[in-house]
């Protein structure tokens, strides 16, 4: 019976061993296989980041080159801007002193007088300054003007001041093809109303020893002449 009871325990005790060395080799190959997975995910990981890095690596080359890019367009955008061109050539032609026969037309009469000007690029070449000295119903004028050529907007641009007021007259303009004329727009202020008065000038040079402005104010859509300057070169 002893013998027995001996046996028994002891196919229990290899059974129990057997059962356990079983669940123990699962647990490693458990722990195994997590471990692979584990690696696997590493890598996968690894090479997601890799490949995120690159990415970020490249955008970020890309976007230097792009901005390097748009930094030499801008400074040659603004390289042409800055540079005087034919038209400020044109400019240059008119510098020196002028005599201006003066003519306005006021209540259907006209009155005659005679002035100096003298004109002069500043800037580089890149603006046209006249100063005006003469005579208004008797009175001494005396103005200032600045005339310019914007590369950009391609306009014409010119702005004048004097003793007769206080303000300032600013107008834009373009060149006319057809008859080499610049026609400027814009508003002078009318002292009487304290408003804005429309006004239109045109200037020629006929040669380059002659040129011409002509202004009109206008009323109610119709252009009044009101002044007409004519200049001859001083030699």
């Amino acid at each position: 019976m002893i013998e027995l009871i001996i046996k028994k325990s002891a196919k229990m005790q290899a059974s129990f061993f057997l059962f356990l060395s079983n669940l123990i080799g699962k647990y490693y190959i458990h722990i195994y296989n997590l471990k692979q997975k584990r690696e696997g995910f590493t890598m996968k990981l690894k090479k997601m980041l890799v490949g995120m890095m690159a990415t970020l690596i490249l955008f970020s080359a890309s976007s230097s080159f792009a901005q390097q890019g748009d930094q030499a367009e801008m400074m040659k955008k603004w390289q042409e801007y800055m540079t005087p061109g034919t038209v400020h050539q044109q400019f240059a032609k008119m510098t020196g002193n002028w005599k201006a026969a003066v003519t306005q037309y006021m209540g259907g009469q006209e009155s005659k007088s005679d002035g100096s000007a003298t004109f002069e690029m500043i800037l580089g070449g890149r603006y046209l300054k006249s100063s005006f000295k003469g005579t208004v119903m008797g009175m001494p004028l005396e103005g200032m003007g600045l005339d310019a050529y914007d590369n950009a907007t391609k306009e014409y641009i010119s702005i004048w001041v004097d003793n007769f007021g206080t303000g300032v007259m600013y107008m834009k303009g373009k060149m006319d093809e057809k008859t080499k004329e610049i026609v400027y727009t814009g508003n002078t202020v009318d002292p009487m109303t304290g408003k804005d008065q429309p006004t239109k000038t045109v200037t020629k040079n006929i040669d380059n020893d002659h040129q011409q402005m002509v202004m009109y104010t206008i009323q109610d859509g119709k252009e009044i002449k009101n002044m007409q300057i004519d200049y001859t070169r001083v030699k």
